[in-house]
């Protein structure tokens, strides 16, 4: 494809046209994977931030990338680039961009980028949707990777099988999570249009990213695009859990379209589950389906609901039961996804990235789930642009239901959210109690970390929630657990 009329190649480049890339924004985490991953795929790459610290610019050393801050018009002097990548964080004024368009250096964003010098040569394997979109991939490339398929993947945490967020294979397939936050300045489309998906799962659809998303049909016209990219000799998956998906899938996907889920009617669906502190056990239902139970070491009906489509999908791409099941036995997970951090004296701290009040509930009961008799104190950072807002006040009131402790941290003012959108932290805190939860709202992490090393017992799990660092919660809490052991 031509440049468009900034110089931005929006779909494709042929990967022999370039040796040199260059990424504006390689520190955050895709785009700092990718990098990764470019570097392992024999490219000369550079990258350029604002702000580079540990974990990433560890990582980026160790993979031999040499980084330049801050942003400016002379890093593409050292980099000399085929190719300039520029990350979604990166506004159109920004004086290296500035500099790249000046010049004329050939620029893709991320998505674009990956679609044409990965994906493209590749059988495509996009896993979308609200929630559960890492963990769901992990699993998929797991799979993959453990039934002997070398695949390539891309996923937004750090897999436990793979201590990493990427991997380069040999083999026919790549697995993306598929993003719908917009691509660039210069695309403000969603991410996931740009994957070439050949086999995709739509795990879920509730409204989200309120910061560039008006509503629920804007937000769902994100994913129209992105069913109608999937190809009529495609498959894609769609949780029966979410009507409004599996029948937007159906309008617009010119691919088959086959239903999972963990209970009701579907295709695919769970039967004879069972939990435990060790994870799940179930068997699948299904066309072709083996008899054998299937267990996986995580907990909660919305792990097995993604299960059952993981193994959809994997039938469908060739493999057997016995494979699908052996990789679902060892898969570890995910980093920040049900987490174990750490037990003192008897206390068990586990994070988690949930943010949505939907993730936030599953969360929670399938904790509960994994350990039915000990006291559960859920401790949860609004921080994302959308739980900072009160469009689901309501929906987090209920969300805590399962949990015996609650905890909520004051958002702290953000200039995109205007007051009076603001989340009412002490409303909630007051309909989580009337419902039976004994919950406060405090502003400080200082405070939450003293309330709980203050009343925590031996016996009970703290679960922390926040798709941020949380004030460095966790690491502070074990600390404070350990002085008072």
């Amino acid at each position: 494809m031509a440049p468009d009329d900034n110089g931005n190649i929006l779909d494709d480049i042929a990967p022999g046209a370039v040796r040199r890339i260059h990424l504006v924004g390689v520190a955050g985490t895709g785009m700092g994977a990718f990098a990764g991953m470019l570097k392992a795929a024999g490219y000369e790459v550079t990258g350029s931030d604002e702000n580079v610290y540990p974990p990433m610019s560890d990582m980026l050393r160790e993979w031999g990338i040499d980084v330049f801050t801050p942003y400016g018009a002379a890093n593409l002097d050292r980099a000399a680039p085929d190719l300039v990548i520029i990350g979604n964080v990166i506004r159109r004024t920004n004086p290296e961009a500035t500099a790249v368009r000046e010049r004329g250096i050939r620029q893709m964003s991320f998505p674009a980028a990956f679609g044409a010098l990965v994906a493209g040569n590749r059988h495509s394997i996009v896993i979308a949707g609200t929630h559960g979109k890492t963990t769901t991939s992990a699993l998929m490339a797991h799979v993959l990777a453990d039934a002997g398929r070398d695949p390539t993947f891309l996923v937004g945490g750090v897999t436990l099988n793979y201590n990493g967020n990427f991997r380069l294979g040999t083999g026919a397939h790549v697995v993306v999570e598929g993003d719908e936050y917009d691509t660039a300045w210069f695309d403000k489309g969603p991410k996931f249009v740009h994957y070439r998906a050949r086999t995709a799962l739509l795990t879920s659809i509730e409204f989200d990213h309120a910061d560039i998303y008006a509503d629920l049909a804007h937000y769902e016209a994100a994913y129209e695009r992105f069913c109608a990219t999937l190809p009529a000799d495609g498959w894609l998956g769609v949780s029966a859990s979410y009507p409004r998906a599996v029948a937007l899938a159906r309008r617009h996907s010119a691919a088959p379209v086959v239903t999972y889920g963990a209970h009701g009617e579907a295709g695919y669906r769970a039967r004879d589950v069972a939990f435990g502190e060790h994870g799940a056990r179930f068997r699948v239902a299904g066309p072709g389906a083996g008899d054998d139970p299937l267990t996986l070491p995580m907990s909660g009906l919305h792990n097995v609901e993604n299960a059952v489509g993981v193994y959809a999908a994997a039938r469908a791409l060739g493999l057997e039961h016995g494979e699908v099941a052996a990789a679902f036995a060892t898969f570890r997970g995910v980093k920040r996804r049900q987490e174990v951090r750490g037990e003192v004296g008897g206390i068990l701290v586990i994070d988690d990235f949930a943010h949505h009040p939907t993730a936030v509930r599953e969360t929670i009961a399938g904790t509960r789930m994994r350990f039915p008799a000990r006291r559960l104190w859920a401790i949860f950072e609004p921080r994302s642009n959308t739980s900072r807002r009160n469009i689901h006040q309501a929906e987090y009131a209920a969300a805590f239901e399962g949990a015996d402790l609650a905890t909520i941290r004051l958002p702290e003012p953000h200039d995109k959210v205007p007051a009076d959108q603001q989340l009412d932290v002490p409303a909630i805190v007051r309909a989580i109690t009337a419902r039976g939860v004994a919950a406060e709202g405090l502003a400080g992490v200082p405070e939450i970390v003293d309330l709980v090393a203050r009343q925590a017992r031996a016996g009970d799990v703290i679960l922390v929630m926040s798709n941020g660092a949380f004030g460095g919660c966790i690491p502070l809490l074990l600390e404070a657990l350990a002085r008072r052991a």
